[in-house]
């Protein structure tokens, strides 16, 4: 059970003196400052006092006599009627609402009643309106409309007293009425010309339901507590129901709307039901200390009343959260009434002839004064139940959470104060920046200077902060062994932390903190605050992997403030991420270049350490070396000064020349790399890297430069050479000059294809580079295809024949050659080729038979014949020599077909023609013009191939290519079918 706190506090009383004791109370507001309070006496006296809100003054007003008895209840018809309704000796007085008038009762059947519940609609409530636009005094309507109304149990009708005058309001004041074993459901209908001329027509009775104590009528349902439980009963069609039951020893029963959620609260002694409308329990129970005589709702809040005294509970969970005692015990039964109209935060409860009057602590001095005990948690669950209810703006819960937070911080809980500061919306992160940094400093101006409740010291340094709470915690603990009672968290006396504890748990949370904060919109000097003091704090926890992901991100660290502090505790790598990310190359490249030398830094001392590295969103992991250099080149890779390139390529293509090609074909850059100064600054021994670049150069770039295009095939051949000379085998005596030229620096190969297939492809699809130089370089060398290529560019046919046909014998390729020279005699060439190869190597045979396969018809048989060595098996010959003599007739003959059917068409169109230039056209009297549809008779007319007729005159108005009908014969020729088709 939570401890007590102040919700309510007492502001004035009234006593009634005498023997007289109060039965009945209600409050109803008529202004900011005044309420008046309505008593009903157990002398039958209804008394009317005024409490003016700002003084607390109880003024007595009036008084009016009722009868005998003591007056059970008191109901206020609101202000436009300015009525009162009472209940007395079982029946209703209806009196005026400043008590002028002598009392009206209500006679007719409403007499001997127990009870009486108003009827109260719901927000957005669509409750059956129970009496039509208009009522008859005939008693025949009023029977036939109650029948219609009847179901379920019996239900009468009843004559109501006749009025004469429409009903303004219909169904606002509406009662139910219970006398002995039946319920009337009436209406009061009063006169707005005379003050207290009022009458009632009864809308339904109900019978069956006896014994009732107590009623609350919400919407469409009754809800009634009897001696034996609680029923529910619907005033549409009487029916009704049992909720539950009483136990056999049970206090009398207690209803009370709860009207801020529009439920009933239902109670068994001590124990309080939550029901909905429909009679439905709605949560857990409610257990109070004791049965109460009276049952009220303020605010979240629930109050009871009884023996003496109010405790005030929390709705949700039932705790008691205040306990004020107003009586003795055992003074008999106390009533409570607040003040439901108004504000909700004036309350009044009785103790026989006394009246007390409260009001509601105001929410801030109640957190204050949790805020001063150090009741930290019930501070917080009373801010979240304020949100939760509407009554707190948005400002002030932002308000209260940063309060709440700088007290938890300052009592050295840090966790909590970080998850309150980051709950508050309107808080600055620039208001934590003195907890780290000592004033003054660079952002000491961005600091606001937010006015809070005085309840904690100014902010300071965490070291002082801490020193500070643990010097408080030993002084309570001083206090407390010397018997006094200091509010000091218990967990800090069963377990203190140690200073190094509480500063390592500071700074984390005040790290989460700027975290989260980043995501805010902020200004840029707010923005640079945050990330410098987190790069400090990071550096305090050691926390390197933070330290470097910030600095290498987009970020708004200040370096001025972080560069000295970072080269004194070693974390080079993560100032040289901030230079790069600040646009500081050259010093970022220096300290790269000083880890290749002898790497040590942060998480990874030994340079053979593998280092994390983000490659295309891939990780991978390299070594520290390398790593250093992967970065050095990512920071080249983008616009910056050619000279810091080309000064710094050396040595990263000496770690690692995947990382210098990087730099070299960055598509980043804005100014172009010289590429006499690339090749200046690499090292000649590095033929790959130089390879790569002038190929970059060339397929990506376009550079049309003759020169380069040389150079890169030179360099291309030189390598192709050695190359050919390692595959054969060859040991030069000094092997330098084969290290000269290594093309796979460092076991690492710039390229997926082998150095000739390169060198091929490059001879094949440049036009720029000098031939003649290339054949000079591999002029005595066994690359064959490639001096193939060179002889074709330089247009040697016969040494290009000679190289493929009979040095590389690629038949396939020789044959393609001839094809593209496009000439018989190539295939002729070709085939001497291969009948005599000369330099003592046998003839081809096979290779010419393929050739006459082939390309026999491409051949003059006579000449072939000729060229046939007589040592050629005639097996071979043969067939190939038919083949090529067959060809040649077919040949032959097709021509024949097509020159005859070539014939054949001519002759076709030109019959086709004569038919068109000699048809008939009979034309008389009643032929018309399709154009014009005038009489064509004896004039001259013109007809169109498509069979249309028309006048000389339209004739030279449509002209000779476009009839009548639109279409035109240049454009769409009209085709007729001639004779060798038709035959």
């Amino acid at each position: 059970m939570a401890k007590c706190r102040s919700v309510v506090e007492l502001t004035a009383r009234f006593d009634l003196g005498g023997d007289d004791k109060i039965r009945a109370l209600s409050l109803s507001p008529i202004s900011d400052s005044q309420t008046l309070v309505y008593l009903g006496t157990s002398s039958g006296s209804l008394i009317l006092l005024s409490l003016d809100t700002t003084t607390n003054i109880v003024t007595r007003l009036a008084s009016v006599p009722l009868s005998a008895s003591p007056v059970e209840s008191v109901f206020v018809l609101g202000e436009e009627r300015g009525k009162i309704v009472a209940l007395c000796n079982g029946y209703l007085f209806l009196v005026d609402s400043l008590l002028s008038q002598q009392a009206k009762r209500l006679g007719g059947l409403l007499k001997g009643i127990n009870v009486v519940a108003k009827r109260v609609r719901g927000r957005d409530s669509s409750s059956t309106d129970l009496l039509p636009s208009e009522v008859s005094s005939d008693s025949s309507s009023s029977k036939k409309f109650l029948q219609l109304l009847g179901a379920g149990n019996r239900v009468n009708d009843v004559k109501g007293k006749d009025f004469g005058h429409e009903r303004v309001h219909q169904g606002d004041y509406v009662f139910a009425v219970a006398i002995g074993e039946r319920m009337l459901l009436i209406e009061l209908q009063c006169d707005e010309k005379e003050e207290l001329s009022g009458s009632f027509v009864v809308l339904k009775e109900i019978l069956g339901i006896g014994g009732i104590k107590t009623l609350v009528w919400l919407d469409d349902y009754v809800i009634a507590g009897t001696v034996k439980g609680y029923s529910l009963i619907s005033c549409v069609t009487g029916q009704s129901g049992v909720i539950f039951t009483l136990p056999d020893v049970s206090g009398p029963p207690l209803l009370k709307l709860l009207c801020k959620e529009w439920k009933v609260l239902l109670l068994v002694d001590n124990v309080g039901v939550v029901v909905d409308t429909n009679g439905q329990p709605i949560g857990g129970s409610l257990v109070f200390r004791r049965r109460p005589d009276s049952v009220g709702e303020l605010s979240f809040y629930l109050v009871t009343v009884g023996d003496g005294k109010m405790e005030i509970h929390q709705k949700k969970s039932g705790a008691c959260v205040q306990s004020v005692s107003f009586g003795t015990e055992g003074c008999g039964p106390s009533l409570f009434a607040a003040d439901e109209a108004g504000d909700g935060n004036l309350l009044a409860v009785t103790s026989l002839s006394k009246l007390l009057f409260y009001r509601r602590v105001p929410y801030e001095e109640q957190i204050k004064d949790l805020l001063r005990k150090k009741r930290y948690r019930e501070a917080i669950s009373l801010v979240e139940e304020l949100d939760s209810q509407g009554e707190i703006s948005k400002d002030m819960l932002s308000f209260l959470h940063a309060q709440i937070g700088y007290l938890l911080l300052f009592d050295l809980r840090f966790e909590e104060a970080v998850n309150q500061f980051l709950k508050s919306e309107k808080m600055e992160p620039s208001e934590v920046f003195p907890f780290i940094m000592r004033d003054p400093n660079r952002w000491s101006l961005v600091v606001p200077r937010n006015r809070y409740w005085g309840l904690h010291p100014p902010p300071a340094p965490f070291e002082d902060v801490v020193d500070n709470g643990l010097m408080a915690i030993q002084r309570a603990n001083f206090l407390r062994k010397a018997g006094m009672d200091t509010p000091v968290d218990e967990e800090f006396f069963s377990n203190p932390p140690s200073r190094a504890d509480l500063l390592d748990l500071a700074i984390k949370n005040i790290t989460r903190y700027l975290e989260i904060s980043r995501e805010k919109d902020l200004t840029h000097s707010v923005r640079e605050g945050i990330d410098t003091l987190l790069m400090l704090l990071y550096r305090a926890l050691n926390r390197v992997e933070d330290m470097e992901n910030l600095a290498s991100s987009d970020n708004n660290c200040v370096v001025e403030e972080l560069e000295s502090l970072l080269t004194e505790s070693g974390h080079l790598r993560a100032l040289a991420f901030l230079y790069a990310s600040k646009g500081m190359s050259a010093k970022a490249l220096a300290i790269w270049r000083l880890f290749t030398k002898n790497y040590s830094s942060g998480l990874w001392q030994d340079s053979d350490d593998l280092v994390p590295y983000l490659h295309d969103n891939e990780l991978i992991r390299l070594s520290g070396k390398e790593a250093a250099a992967a970065e050095a080149a990512r920071i080249l890779e983008e616009p910056c000064d050619p000279e810091l390139a080309l000064q710094h390529l050396s040595w990263i293509s000496d770690i690692n020349p995947l990382f210098a090609i990087q730099v070299l074909t960055s598509d980043k850059r804005t100014e172009e790399l010289s590429p006499e100064q690339v090749i200046q600054a690499i090292d000649p021994k590095k033929v790959e890297i130089i390879q790569r670049y002038f190929q970059w150069l060339i397929e990506e770039r376009d550079y049309t430069d003759p020169q380069l295009h040389t150079s890169y095939a030179l360099s291309l051949a030189k390598s192709a050479l050695e190359y050919v000379e390692v595959q054969n085998g060859i040991q030069q005596s000094d092997g330098g000059d084969r290290e000269a030229h290594d093309c796979n620096v460092g076991n690492i190969s710039l390229f997926e294809s082998d150095v000739r297939e390169r060198l091929q492809t490059f001879l094949q699809s440049s036009d720029l580079y000098d031939p003649e130089e290339i054949l000079e370089l591999v002029e005595g060398s066994e690359l064959w295809l490639e001096k193939a290529i060179l002889y074709r560019r330089i247009g040697q046919e016969t040494l290009v024949l000679q190289i493929l046909a009979l040095k590389l014998e690629d038949c396939a390729a020789a044959e393609q050659y001839c094809v593209e020279i496009g000439r018989p005699d190539a295939f002729m060439q070709l085939l001497d080729m291969y009948l005599d190869p000369q330099n003592g190597k046998e003839p081809m045979f096979k290779a010419a038979v393929r050739l006459l396969h082939n390309h026999g018809e491409s051949l003059d048989p006579l000449q072939v014949l000729e060229k046939l060595s007589p040592d050629m098996p005639l097996k071979l010959a043969s067939d190939t020599i038919l083949r090529m003599l067959r060809a040649r007739v077919h040949h032959h003959r097709q021509g024949q077909i097509v020159h005859n059917i070539s014939r054949a068409l001519d002759v076709d169109s030109r019959l086709a023609r004569l038919e068109e230039r000699s048809r008939h056209m009979q034309i008389n009297d009643e032929s018309l013009c399709d154009s014009c549809y005038a009489r064509l008779g004896t004039k001259l007319f013109a007809m169109y191939p498509d069979d249309t007729i028309v006048c000389y005159k339209c004739y030279r108005r449509l002209g000779e290519s476009k009839s009548v009908t639109g279409r035109d014969f240049k454009r769409d020729a009209l085709i007729k079918p001639g004779w060798l088709v038709n035959r």
